[in-house]
């Protein structure tokens, strides 16, 4: 599955991502599920719940999907 993800601010933090996508049910289990899988950012593994994904960045995630980081205001 591929999907845009649009974003109102600056960022949204990978642990935000997943819980909004339904991939993890709480912010809790972040820490955990990247521990436990390799999800790539813009081609990198990352196993960092804050880490910051701005307009423009891609997310992997195996069994799940590919993620587009897009900002509200720039495809207005």
């Amino acid at each position: 599955m591929k999907k845009e993800i649009l974003i109102d601010g600056e960022y949204i933090t990978l642990g935000q991502l997943l819980k909004e996508e339904s991939i993890i049910s709480s912010g809790g289990q972040a820490k955990w599920f990247l521990r436990e899988t390799a999800v790539d950012v813009n081609g990198e593994p990352e196993n960092r719940r804050g880490k910051k994904l701005r307009d423009g960045d891609n997310v992997s995630v195996p069994d799940v999907g590919l993620f587009f980081i897009r900002s509200k205001q720039e495809s207005e």
